[in-house]
C-alpha cells in the first residue's frame, strides 16, 4: 500500500471535518501546543491564521479558523511579510507584502534549528502544532532508545528524539523531504539519523518480518494521496493496519504517537485502532493551539498508546 509520492499529498488543504472528526470539542480531550520564542499563532479567524516565525509573519488559509478574527485583516496585512493566496483547492501562490520579505529563513526550537521556505502548498516545512508531541517525545525518550519516525516529513520529531539521545530511523517517500530533514539535522548540530527513502508502511512491514523492535514509533500519515504508480491511499482504510503494525514493532514499554488530519478519522476510529494495544493502553486527544488574541484553533486528532 503506498504512502504518497509527492509532497502535495501531505496534509494539504483538508476538507472541513465531519462530526465524528470534530465531535463536541470537549475541553478535557484537548491538548494545546504551546508557543515558543521563535513561533507564535498571533490570531486566527475568517478561514485564515496569522503566524510569526522568528521575525517573519505569514497569513495562511486555515479551514478550521471558523470563528471571527480579533484583529482586522488590514492589521494582519500591515504585520505580515507574506500571504498565501489559494488558486485552487490544492495549490496557490505567495503574495509578498513587504519588500524585504525573505523566501527562506531559519528558526529555533530549544537547541534545534529548522530551515523554512515558501512552498506552493502553503506549508513552510514545519507544523508547529506538533510542539505538543515534541514535549511528549522529549519526556519519554531516553539515551539509546530506538525510535522509528514514519511519514517523517522534514524531521522535527526525529531531531527532538535524536537530541534526547535516541537512535532514530527516519522514513519518508519523498527525496526532497529527506534532504530537507538532513539539512535541519546539520543546522541543529546533530548527526547519525538513519535516513530511509521508502514507502513508510512497506518499510514497517519488512521491519516486522525481520524481527526488529522499537521503543517508540511516530506516525504522521497523510489523509489521502497517490503512490508512485498511482495507487490510492486513504487513511481511514489503512488505520487498522498502521496500528497493528506499530503494535508488533514496539518493545514492552514502547510508545506510539499517531496524528490524523483526515476528516474521515475521528476519535472513535482512533479509539478502535488503540484497542490493538489492549484495554486502557491508549488515549485519544484533540490537538489545539491558542492564539495571542485568545482564539482556539483545532488542528486534528491524536492517538497515543503504550505497550
Amino acid at each position: 500500500m503506498p504512502s504518497p509520492s509527492n509532497v502535495s499529498q501531505r496534509r494539504r488543504h483538508p476538507a472541513r471535518p465531519k462530526a465524528s472528526a470534530r465531535e463536541a470539542r470537549p475541553e478535557n480531550l484537548r491538548e494545546y501546543a504551546a508557543a515558543w520564542s521563535d513561533y507564535e499563532l498571533l490570531d486566527a479567524g475568517g478561514g485564515r491564521k496569522l503566524e510569526r516565525w522568528g521575525e517573519v509573519v505569514t497569513i495562511r488559509p486555515e479551514i478550521n479558523a471558523d470563528a471571527d478574527a480579533l484583529w482586522p485583516l488590514a492589521q494582519w496585512r500591515e504585520l505580515a511579510h507574506w500571504e498565501f493566496v489559494e488558486t485552487s483547492s490544492t495549490q496557490g501562490r505567495w503574495q509578498k507584502l513587504r519588500a524585504d520579505a525573505p523566501e527562506s529563513w531559519s528558526i529555533a526550537y530549544r537547541q534545534l534549528h529548522f530551515n523554512l521556505k515558501l512552498t506552493q502548498f502553503k506549508h513552510l516545512g514545519l507544523f508547529p502544532e506538533q510542539q505538543a508531541n515534541w514535549r511528549f517525545i522529549a519526556e519519554r525518550v531516553v539515551p539509546g532508545a530506538r525510535i522509528l519516525n514514519l511519514f517523517a516529513y522534514t524531521g522535527a520529531a526525529s531531531l527532538v528524539a535524536r537530541a534526547a539521545g535516541a537512535d532514530v530511523t527516519h522514513v519518508d517517500s519523498v527525496r526532497q523531504m529527506l534532504d530537507w530533514a538532513n539539512a535541519n539535522q546539520t543546522l541543529s548540530g546533530l548527526a547519525d539519523i538513519k535516513w530511509v527513502l521508502e514507502d513508510a508502511l512497506k518499510f514497517a512491514g519488512r521491519e516486522l518480518k525481520r524481527g526488529k523492535r522499537y521503543d517508540g514509533i511516530i506516525m504522521d500519515p497523510p489523509a489521502w494521496g497517490l503512490g508512485a504508480n498511482g495507487e490510492k491511499w486513504k487513511l481511514e482504510h489503512q488505520l487498522p493496519r498502521l496500528a497493528e503494525t506499530a503494535r508488533g514493532l514496539l518493545q514492552p514499554g514502547g510508545f506510539l504517537i499517531l496524528n490524523t488530519y483526515s476528516p474521515k478519522v475521528g476519535l472513535q476510529e482512533l479509539a478502535a485502532a488503540g484497542l490493538h494495544f489492549g484495554q486502557g493502553q491508549s488515549e485519544t486527544r484533540q490537538l489545539w493551539a491558542r492564539s495571542q488574541t485568545g482564539n482556539d484553533l483545532y488542528y486534528g486528532n491524536l492517538l497515543r498508546a503504550v505497550v
